[in-house]
């Protein structure tokens, strides 16, 4: 590789932290310039809704790599600074305070925003929407013990974030506009779950409820509903999905299809710019479809094989998805993707403990499995999905016997 190549990543998230020191692994000996719009290091975005807000770790404590890795990797990192336009003809960068910068490879790792919504009253003091650190830190000045939350939004993030709260003593309330809670990403069982979890620890769930307006005096102090229902409020979170950020793609005339489309190299359609992480939609051979991941594990494998495109060594993106949540003392471990099931199977007292696995089915096969405290249940779900074999629900459901004895030799 010449020593006068440059790559460039656009955003400073899992997928760029990954990317950056993998390239030096895999033989790059070009320039590795990262060009974030934020003004820290690439930090762990799940605890900003969980350890972080809570105060059980600090900006420091969620770096995913000490300032020293980017050092010793000779990977420079420009803070503050957004991306404009791309010249794919001449391959040069133009950032927004004018700067331009030539590129041999390019890899957008932009990630995704929050969707906004549109009331009155969204622009108060004490109104937030949480995707970034500077979100949380501003948050966590409204916090304290006693004073009342309201979390529109109950998604696993709105989940996360009541979770927090209420170890810093918050009265928390969560509003939800869907007939229940992770109606989009769970079984029904699961999602009563997690509304019993959450009543026990003294969380409020509102489910079938719009808001339609935040009030206050410069600084917010209630939330109301379209049923007239008001909630008195010393902090808001907004919390109701995220869109990707295809933007610069778009403007580079990338294909957008509900992100920017990548194939199994994590190669844009210009074989000179790669993408990774949240802001891509990629081919998915498992469930044989286009699929946009919002997954840490996505991010870090889907860098890990554009260093690889890179650097000549050609490996191709198959992986089976899997995400986390925590809440309280749970740990939700979630393998694989349940769009599209028929039938869930649940292994466990789900309505009395604090511990269980939902398999979710389809003709009998095994789409995905949500695991709660089990880490054995999720890793040989994993495995029984990959496997893809016809399986009983009956011996699914049976705790006394080890889901290892139905994995096929």
């Amino acid at each position: 590789m010449a020593a006068k190549s440059r790559c460039i990543i656009i955003g400073a998230s899992h997928a760029a932290a990954q990317l950056a020191p993998t390239l030096r692994q895999q033989g790059w000996t070009g320039s590795i310039s990262m060009i974030s719009n934020e003004y820290f290091l690439p930090y762990h975005r799940p605890p900003l809704s969980k350890d972080y807000l809570a105060g059980a770790k600090n900006a420091e404590q969620i770096l995913i790599r000490p300032a020293t890795i980017y050092n010793k990797c000779d990977i420079g990192i420009t803070m503050g600074v957004t991306a404009a336009t791309i010249d794919r003809r001449n391959k040069q960068l133009q950032l927004e305070d004018g700067m331009t910068m030539d590129y041999d490879k390019l890899v957008l790792t932009t990630g995704a925003r929050v969707r906004k919504i549109d009331i009155p009253g969204v622009d108060l003091d004490g109104v937030f929407y949480l995707r970034d650190l500077n979100d949380a830190q501003q948050i966590k000045l409204f916090t304290g013990d006693n004073k009342r939350a309201v979390i529109i939004g109950g998604g696993y993030i709105g989940l996360e974030t009541a979770s927090a709260l209420r170890k810093l003593g918050m009265q928390v309330t969560v509003l939800e506009a869907m007939p229940r809670i992770l109606q989009r990403v769970t079984a029904p069982e699961v999602a009563a779950f997690y509304a019993r979890i959450h009543k026990e620890e003294g969380v409020e769930i509102v489910a079938d409820v719009q808001a339609i307006s935040i009030s206050g005096d410069k600084q917010v102090q209630s939330v109301q509903c379209h049923n007239g229902t008001e909630y008195k409020a010393d902090l808001v979170i907004i919390g109701v999905g995220v869109i990707p950020n295809t933007a610069l793609a778009e403007q580079a005339g990338l294909t957008i299809d509900n992100g920017i489309v990548v194939d199994e190299y994590a190669r844009t359609s210009d074989e000179n710019i790669l993408a990774a992480g949240d802001c891509t939609s990629h081919y998915n051979p498992i469930y044989q479809r286009h699929l946009r991941l919002e997954s840490v594990q996505n991010a870090l494998d889907q860098a890990t094989v554009a260093a690889s495109t890179i650097c000549g060594n050609l490996k191709p993106y198959s992986a089976l998805p899997w995400f986390w949540s925590d809440q309280y003392d749970l740990k939700l471990q979630i393998a694989g993707l349940s769009q599209g099931y028929t039938d869930v199977v649940v292994r466990g007292d789900i309505e009395g403990s604090r511990s269980f696995a939902a398999f979710y089915m389809r003709e009998g096969k095994l789409l995905a499995v949500d695991a709660v405290n089990r880490p054995q249940d999720f890793m040989f779900g994993k495995r029984l999905i990959l496997q893809g074999n016809q399986l009983d629900p009956e011996q699914l459901a049976d705790d006394s016997l080890p889901l290892k004895t139905l994995i096929a030799s």
